[in-house]
């Protein structure tokens, strides 16, 4: 389970915080809201899922940015576990892009204990009466990262799919209206119709018949038509 990791936040004092009642009272807003998180930075340290066509995981998060006492020595916090990452999802349709161990990202905070909703699902009562602790942390998405080298890439010159290995697309019926171009063998298992006329380049085979390279049979001069190809 996730675990509060929230430390005691010290705001510094000062001698003029205590020179005036207004300072006072600032003093005592300050240390108040030092505690209050709503977004931090974190880094991904494990990860229930790896991109596989599964529920959407859990991660383990780092977060970056270290607590800072009243005399201002920085204090690292520990790990948050079990905490639900975001992804792109409506009913059952959904884009799979889990995070890495590495990334670094950022997580929101939510402002009630979430553990119930998590475990149950539905409408729940909050877990407990803690308030915007990082236990209730949701990561989002990444935000500092090196360029991809696997990636769909949207820019003003149109949409560029790349895969260093393989882009598989699977369905019962694939409709595309385009002009295609095309570089690199084509295999075909199955029928194979066309309505219009074609072009080739090269040599073309049929059933093992060449279609620049074969003879017919039968051959004699006069206007007769010849035999079938020979291959």
């Amino acid at each position: 389970m996730s675990q509060s990791t929230n430390p005691p936040v010290l705001s510094s004092h000062v001698a003029s915080d205590a020179a005036s009642e207004v300072g006072r009272i600032n003093y005592l807003l300050q240390a108040a809201l030092s505690g209050l998180r709503v977004a931090m930075p974190v880094k991904v340290v494990s990860v229930t899922n790896s991109g596989g066509l599964s529920p959407i995981g859990q991660v383990d998060v780092q977060p970056l940015v270290s607590a800072v006492d009243g005399a201002g020595k920085a204090w690292p916090h520990g790990i948050i576990h079990n905490v639900p990452y975001m992804r792109i999802q409506g009913g059952s349709n959904g884009i799979i892009l889990d995070p890495v161990v590495g990334d670094i990202g950022i997580a929101s905070v939510c402002d009630r204990d979430i553990s119930t909703v998590k475990n149950a699902k539905k409408v729940s009562a909050p877990g407990s009466n803690r308030k915007n602790d990082m236990s209730d942390m949701v990561y989002l998405m990444t935000i500092i990262g090196a360029a991809p080298t696997q990636y769909v890439q949207f820019s003003s010159s149109g949409i560029t799919i790349y895969s260093p290995t393989k882009v598989t697309i699977s369905a019962p019926t694939i409709e595309s209206t385009a002009t295609w171009s095309h570089t690199g063998d084509v295999n075909i298992t199955g029928n194979f119709e066309a309505t219009g006329t074609g072009s080739f380049g090269g040599n073309v085979t049929g059933n093992g018949v060449g279609l620049n390279t074969h003879h017919h049979t039968g051959v004699q001069s006069g206007s007769g038509n010849s035999g079938g190809p020979v291959g």
